[in-house]
């Protein structure tokens, strides 16, 4: 297990929190399953680099996408 590794997901876990509760609050689908994905995805990661873009990219999900 990689030190980073763990940092980053944290720090992704913690965001995804405050997205799922931000949109359960404002009864926002796509902040709300973003959120969901932010807490669970470090689980499948194995590469930092890899972690970071795919945790930026689902944070950004929400701007695009309107549900």
């Amino acid at each position: 297990m990689d030190t980073a590794l763990l940092v980053w997901g944290l720090i992704f876990s913690s965001i995804g929190i405050g997205y799922f509760i931000y949109g359960r609050r404002q009864s926002n689908m796509a902040v709300r399953w973003c959120g969901l994905a932010l807490i669970l995805y470090p689980y499948l990661m194995t590469d930092a680099l890899t972690m970071v873009a795919v945790g930026v990219g689902i944070m950004l999900i929400p701007r695009f996408v309107d549900l």
